[in-house]
């Protein structure tokens, strides 16, 4: 972990190379939200840029959401925190910086290592419980504590991504209840159960995080994520493979009641009576240390782009000026002899030029006296055939209209191209199309969308249906789940991720079923949706639960993306 090429990775082409005035020096990794980065401060002080997703930021109600977080995450202060320095919930994208903390993550340092012994799981445990303290006093719920989101710095653990997580006071479906967002192994019950979260449920997953840390993998084990969360509602810890002096505060920290969960003041005080002596004579650093290796070097600040000036060209040596010369008589002859060749050449050009000027002027008169003469023919001055088609009941007449809309079409364009005018914006309308007709429809975003046998999902606003009546339902009859509609196509895409409003129009040309099947969809696979009203949306699943449809435990949670017709 001493390289940073371990750490850092360079800039892709489809990166950017600078967010809002920081310079990035390198991609560190990419998570559920958008890409991190890593650039500097003016001072040369490192930190994490987070860019939103293209598909999030297109999204006024997660722009809301994330600017309420960001607020609320800007007043956390606390030890053990990568403090929030800078975000623009309106910018394109939306963006927020941190600082960077240089040291690994705990489910790499354990990857590398093993497990952690005692007495740094009980620092770990403290340092993190008075993160999490920090993080609600700032009216924020973690929702997303894990391994993966605690580094190990040289002086201690310190939590990140609270920045994104969700304000207490949120009453979205996504925000509160409703969804299962999170990391399956390290949910709490009501959270995998789309209950209620609240601070406990960050507690709960401090205990499974620092049981990861003793054990070297997840307490409930690995696996599909739909048996992992079904340990996780049903089924007590098996704590007897920890240590024994670290049982009982995790029964604490696991129990199923979140009522009866330990508090964050009665971690850190547990931890710290285990600790004893060390705890107050700071032994901390000299624990992280072992685990963590010598620190990371991280890849220096980009310079600003200096401006290259080109060296100015000397025609003759720098050292050496050119002295004036006489010319003699057989050389003033031969220059008087080049400027009256020059001066003749010149008065010739400009005699053609201007000929040609003149013809081209006369030609363009004639045209012009040739149109007005046909015009007042046709118009002030009839002649016979036209007075007397006016006095036989007004064919004339009727010929004079037929003629105006032969003008306002292609004769009318030609006349302009002579007259060398451009033509008029209406010459262009001639095909009927509609100027809104090539706009595309504006994408809008609905991240991590429940679907299960209760609700339903409707292409139009409001989205979330508690009753079946929306555009999609999640069945499940005998061993077998689907998506299906009474009236919408629903089509699976295959090939590379990355699906567009194209490639579900092109997918939806040839379909015409109603039901999709779930045996042969995962995390990742993407589904096209088309109502009646011609909206179309874009699924992206992120986790399907159907191994279990007897048991009332089945579910699919995606990433929904809508296009809408009108």
């Amino acid at each position: 972990m001493n390289d940073a090429t371990e750490v850092f990775q360079p800039l892709r082409a489809d990166d950017p190379s600078t967010v809002a005035g920081y310079r990035l020096a390198a991609r560190i990794g990419a998570g559920g939200m958008g890409r991190v980065y890593l650039s500097h401060t003016q001072g040369g002080r490192p930190v994490a840029i987070k860019v939103v997703r293209p598909e999030l930021a297109d999204d006024p109600a997660f722009r809301r959401r994330f600017s309420r977080e960001i607020r609320a995450a800007q007043r956390v202060r606390g030890a053990y925190t990568a403090e929030l320095i800078d975000a623009d919930a309106d910018g394109v994208p939306p963006w927020l910086a941190t600082l960077y903390v240089p040291g690994p993550s705990l489910s790499q340092a354990v990857a590398r290592s093993g497990p952690l012994p005692v007495p740094a799981v009980l620092w770990l445990m403290a340092g993190v419980a008075e993160a999490l303290q920090a993080i609600h006093g700032a009216g924020i719920v973690h929702r997303d504590l894990k391994p993966s989101n605690v580094l190990l710095a040289a002086d201690g653990p310190r939590v990140i991504d609270f920045g994104i997580s969700l304000s207490s006071s949120a009453t979205s479906p996504h925000t509160a209840t409703g969804s299962a967002a999170g990391t399956p192994q390290f949910m709490a019950p009501e959270q995998a159960s789309a209950g209620a979260v609240t601070a406990a449920t960050d507690v709960f997953a401090l205990g499974q995080t620092a049981a990861f840390a003793a054990l070297g993998e997840p307490l409930y084990g690995d696996g599909p994520s739909v048996s992992v969360l079904y340990r996780i509602v049903h089924s007590e810890p098996d704590l007897s493979l920890l240590p024994a002096q670290l049982r009982p505060l995790f029964a604490r920290c696991l129990a199923a009641d979140p009522a009866e969960r330990a508090t964050l003041a009665e971690i850190v005080d547990w931890c710290r009576q285990r600790l004893g002596g060390d705890a107050a004579e700071g032994a901390g650093p000299a624990v992280w240390r072992e685990i963590t290796g010598p620190e990371v070097r991280v890849p220096a600040p980009v310079p600003h782009p200096t401006r290259v000036h080109p060296a100015p060209v000397y025609t003759q040596p720098l050292f050496a000026p050119p002295q004036p010369t006489v010319p003699s008589e057989p050389d003033r002859r031969r220059a008087r002899r080049r400027r009256t060749a020059f001066i003749t050449a010149a008065v010739t050009a400009g005699v053609l030029l201007l000929t040609g000027v003149t013809w081209t002027v006369m030609d363009a008169t004639d045209t012009l006296r040739r149109k007005g003469t046909s015009s007042e023919s046709g118009s002030r001055t009839p002649d016979r055939s036209s007075a007397s088609g006016a006095a036989s009941g007004g064919s004339a007449r009727d010929g004079e209209n037929s003629a105006a809309g032969e003008n306002s079409g292609s004769g009318d364009k030609s006349d302009r191209a002579a007259d060398g005018s451009l033509p008029s914006s209406d010459s262009s309308g001639s095909s009927g199309s509609s100027p809104t007709g090539s706009t595309q429809p504006q994408a809008v975003a609905y991240p991590q969308e429940w679907f299960d046998e209760k609700n339903s999902v409707s292409l139009k606003e409001p989205v979330d249906r508690k009753d079946r009546k929306g555009d999609i339902r999640f069945v499940c009859e005998g061993n077998s789940c689907s998506l299906e509609s009474d009236k919408s196509l629903i089509t699976p895409l295959y090939g590379k991720p990355g699906a567009t409003l194209d490639s579900c129009r092109t997918a939806l040309k040839g379909a015409d079923s109603h039901d999709l099947p779930l045996a042969a969809v995962a995390a990742g696979s993407e589904i096209c949706v088309k109502n009646p009203a011609g909206d179309i949306a874009l699924l992206v699943v992120l986790v399907k639960s159907t191994a279990l449809p007897k048991g009332g435990f089945s579910f699919l949670s995606a990433d929904m993306t809508v296009w809408r017709a009108r």
